[in-house]
């Protein structure tokens, strides 16, 4: 496998290990929160650099209902995260303090939470849309045969069960109400355990992972 592919997906991995990071803000001390956005957001330019012939391609060929969904995923990924990078700006206690910025904080804290919820969606529907080709990757590294039929369904009913808990998880946790603004302030459960947080976390981004991977196919049917 080329280096540089494998340097993408570790690219991929660590920008998905930060956005887990970063929504469990409450367990962390504020600097590392903002440190790790930082560097979220470093991956984020570096990931598009190393994708550049996609952006290179956008003119060209025809495009397919997949397309079309793919191109809209991942503008409205951007827009979330010079959304989330404008605010952090702004709100910045450590990172960004020597810009001396002054005023605006309301507005910000908004911004923020509007772009961190969104963000999250769509960053985990992009990865939906190119599930095939990590579940390829996984294939080739280690070495895994094609999976029986029997397995196939076993595996499915997984990924099923596990968008079922996500969007449980997505709807108790009043996740539509900050994406819509419909609050301005964010409940956070300093009590709750980190594993649990967590766990929804993860079950969540399977959902949009799993609407993504599957909407992308039925698509291209």
């Amino acid at each position: 496998m080329k280096p540089k592919f494998m340097f993408k997906i570790t690219v991929d991995i660590l920008m998905t290990a930060a956005l887990l990071f970063l929504v469990g803000y409450q367990f962390w001390e504020e600097a590392a929160h903002e440190w790790v956005g930082a560097g979220m957001f470093f991956l984020f330019i570096l990931h598009h650099l190393l994708n550049k012939n996609w952006h290179l391609s956008l003119l060209k060929g025809k495009y397919s209902p997949a397309r079309v969904l793919l191109l809209a995923t991942n503008l409205l990924v951007f827009l979330s995260m010079a959304g989330l990078m404008v605010s952090a700006v702004i709100l910045s206690n450590h990172v960004f303090t020597f810009l001396h910025l002054q005023g605006g904080t309301p507005f910000a804290r908004l911004l923020h939470m509007v772009s961190a919820y969104w963000g999250f969606v769509l960053m985990a529907v992009h990865l939906g849309l190119h599930w095939g080709i990590f579940l390829a990757t996984a294939r080739r590294l280690l070495k895994l045969k094609q999976p029986s039929r029997l397995r196939k369904i076993l595996l499915s009913s997984l990924g099923t069960g596990i968008a079922a808990w996500g969007l449980f998880a997505f709807l108790r946790r009043d996740l539509p109400t900050y994406m819509f603004l419909q609050t301005e302030f964010v409940f956070l459960d300093f009590n709750e355990p980190i594993l649990f947080f967590y766990l929804d976390y993860l079950a969540m981004m399977g959902t949009f992972i799993f609407l993504g991977y599957y909407g992308s196919r039925l698509l291209k049917k």
